[in-house]
Parts: C-alpha cells; structure tokens; sequence
C-alpha cells in the first residue's frame, strides 16, 4: 500500500481517542486467560500483534469471545487450565507475543512450538531462552534455542535470581511468567543505571489480586501465588501511537489537538518529556487510573523545536519512539544527538539503518552509529519516496514527514501498520485539515 502527501498543506486540529495500548492489551489477554472467571476487556487494540496473543490464547483452550471491535469476553478457568495445542503457535510479527509466551510456556505440563514470520524469526531469543533455560526449561529451536521457531517442553520449573544483562520489560515479564509455575521464589534484577524497564506486568499482577515484592531494581514473585480473579479491564490509548500525532501536530504549522484517554506510564512518557525539552508545546492533564495505570489528556500545538542530545535512562523510556522522535529532530533546529538505542537494531527492521537511510532520502543531514545518530535540522525534509521496510513504526514516522514535505512524498509499505494500529489513516484523516 501507498500513502501520498495531500496536494495542500495540512494541518491538525481536533480531539482524538486512540485504540488501546499494545503492551497492555497483550498482558490483559495473558491474566485473563489464567484468571479464575470471567474478564471483559474494553478497548483492545485490533492491531494483528495484540491479535495473535489473543489466538494462541485460544488455541491453548481459553474460550474468547468477541462483543465488538473493542471487547472481548476471556472465560478464564485457572492457571493450570491451558492445554496443549493441536498446531505450531503463530506470533506472526509480535516479539512481546512471542518471547512472553515462551516464558509461559516453559512451566505448562505439554509440549507445543511457537513461531513467527521471517521478520521475527530473525530476532534474538537467545536473552529470554537462556534463563528460561536456567530454571530447567527444555527448549530447543534455530541457532541451539536462540531464534524461532522454538520446540518447549514444558515441566519442573525452579525459581533463580537473574540479573538482567540489558533492560527489557519483556525479558522481565517472560521470567515472572515462567516462575509462577516455578518451586522457590524468582528474582528479576535490572541493570545497574538503566532506570528500570517497563513495568506494565507488574502493575497487571497488582490489578488481578495478586502483587509481586517489588523494590528499587528488582522484581519478586514467591510461590505459592494467590489465584488471578477475572476482571473488568479498560486499556488505555497507546502512547506510542499518540506519538506519531504528537510530533505531526507540532512541526504542521497552525496545528492543536487534544489526545484524551492516553495512558501515562511512567516507563513510557519519555517521549513527552523529550519533545518537551525541544521546545514541544504538551499540556499533560493527568485523570486517574485505568487497569493500574495512570491515563490522562494530551494537548498539542504547533511549536518551535530545538535540537536536543537523548541518552541514557530515558532511551529505555522511549525506545519505540525513536523514529518519531528523529522526525522531530530533523524539524527542529540546530543538531540532535541520540545515542544508547543500539537495541533499534534488532526489531523489525534495523531502525537505526532505516531511519538514517530514509532521512538522508529526504534531505536531512544524518549520521549513523552502533548505538544511534546524529540529525541536523532545520532545512525540513524534501520530498521524497520514503520505505518502511516492512515495518510499522518507520510507515507512521515517515508518513508524518511525508506531510511535513508536502505534495510528492510518499510512503511505501504502509500495510504494515496493521500490525500495531489499523485505523491510523483513518485517524490521521479525521484531523487533517487543509491550511
């Protein structure tokens, strides 16, 4: 598919509700499928990612009911009420789905395979395997267990204390599934400096009933676990789709929107604190609590930005955003430093690559590092004929420079989107207005 630059300039205006948050709604089908009774999840996103947790889930014997594009019924009966599939499991894109489910895997009492589509079977699965492996996981797949497809033969699980060799809420989440069904407790330590990963599992443990020991850095789950109680849970909007009509509303001259229902995690607002400190105009309106986590309004305008250097703790923060975030940064004036996201490499596409690739395409002055770039901005993008690799966050990243060019950009590749946000053009349509 192919998106073309309107043949006027547009601006955004408008208020929005954004699908449901992807990393949520995976956790959301994971606890209530294991949960005892009913849960009725609202705002699930329809992206194919949060979609194919939900099919192994069924695959595995948990009853799933759809009630609309948004909700659906899971009738969970207990922890140790999945069975073993008739067929090989199918993550398709999804390295949450993927690398979550084979930390929960590893303690079923059946075997099963799981696997993944070209993309994700070139991703690492080494870092999750490995302690899966420590615990007494029998898993066996490409590369001696490090890529897919992956053969587990789940058993006797034994709880360990890990120390994570890089931060990764997946990572985490995989060996806190994995030692639910372990004897002895399990530990989960950060690494020293990173300022701690995403802690959306943790919060859904908490909102199930049953919360883990949590300090600074470290993670503890101690059998025997109170049993999950089937709940009513609304997702909120994904912050990482906010981001793409967050920067388009900041460098589209005459552009306000209002974003409500977002949800503010900690451990994900990194990008809102970035294109504040360029000079982004964001009002945060904090509303409460959905499902353990904090939501609220965004309100953007049109802005001046400037360059900025990004490192450290608050890569960790935003790393999805990344691409966005160099659309801003080439935007902007002055120069922009990121560095510390050599993890880009490894998703679903090498977006380091891609990203210096496809802004040198369009004019801007980039360079490339192991673990980063270096944007020049100020001269804005030309029009270009951009390439999304197959990936859905370079799709939506460019698209926004394709309307900030103007008439003759275009994006190539942009069925990816289905992957994480189906309705996004239909969305961005909905506040483009022409100046």
């Amino acid at each position: 598919m192919l998106f073309k630059s309107p043949k006027k300039p547009v601006a955004l205006k408008g208020k929005l509700t954004l699908p449901g948050d992807k990393s949520v709604c995976h956790r959301a089908i994971i606890f209530s499928s294991l949960a005892r009774g009913e849960s009725l999840i609202k705002n699930f996103s329809g992206g194919d990612d949060n979609l194919r947790t939900l099919r192994i889930f069924q695959k595995l014997g948990v009853e799933i009911q759809k009630k609309d594009e948004k909700t659906y019924l899971v009738k969970g009966r207990g922890r140790n009420s999945l069975t073993e599939p008739e067929e090989i499991l199918n993550a398709g894109n999804s390295g949450t789905t993927l690398r979550l489910m084979t930390g929960l895997l590893a303690g079923q009492s059946f075997f099963s395979v799981i696997a993944g589509d070209r993309s994700l079977s070139r991703r690492p699965m080494g870092r999750v395997t490995e302690p899966l492996k420590l615990m007494g996981a029998r898993i066996t797949g490409r590369e001696g267990g490090k890529k897919a497809p992956l053969a587990i033969s789940g058993g006797k699980l034994q709880g360990i204390r890990y120390q994570m060799p890089v931060s990764s809420a997946q990572l985490k989440s995989a060996i806190i599934l994995a030692g639910l069904f372990a004897e002895g407790p399990t530990e989960v330590l950060e690494p020293e400096g990173s300022g701690g990963s995403r802690d959306h599992t943790e919060r859904m443990f908490e909102f199930f009933g049953s919360p883990l020991v949590q300090r600074k850095g470290l993670v503890r789950i101690e059998p025997p676990v109170p049993e999950f109680k089937g709940q009513e849970i609304t997702v909120p909007g994904d912050i990482s789709a906010a981001a793409f009509f967050l920067v388009a509303a900041l460098i589209l001259p005459g552009s306000d929107i209002t974003l409500s229902g977002v949800g503010l995690n900690p451990g994900r607002t990194g990008i809102i604190e970035a294109l504040q400190k360029m000079g982004g105009n964001i009002t945060v309106t904090p509303e409460g609590k959905m499902c353990g986590e904090p939501w609220g309004t965004l309100r953007a305008r049109s802005s001046k930005l400037e360059g900025g250097d990004f490192s450290g703790a608050l890569i960790v923060r935003m790393l999805d955003e990344i691409p966005i975030l160099s659309i801003a940064a080439a935007a902007a004036k002055g120069p922009t430093r990121i560095r510390d996201a050599g993890e880009l490499r490894v998703k679903e596409s090498d977006r380091l690559k891609v990203v210096a690739r496809e802004l040198a395409r369009a004019g801007v002055g980039v360079k490339e590092y192991p673990d980063g770039l270096d944007i020049q901005g100020g001269k804005g993008f030309q029009p270009a004929s951009f390439i999304s690799a197959g990936d859905h966050r370079i799709a939506m990243a460019f698209t926004v420079a394709s309307l900030s060019a103007g008439p003759g950009a275009e994006v190539k590749g942009t069925e990816s989107v289905k992957i994480s946000y189906p309705q996004f053009y239909r969305d961005l349509e909905s506040l483009s207005k022409k100046r």
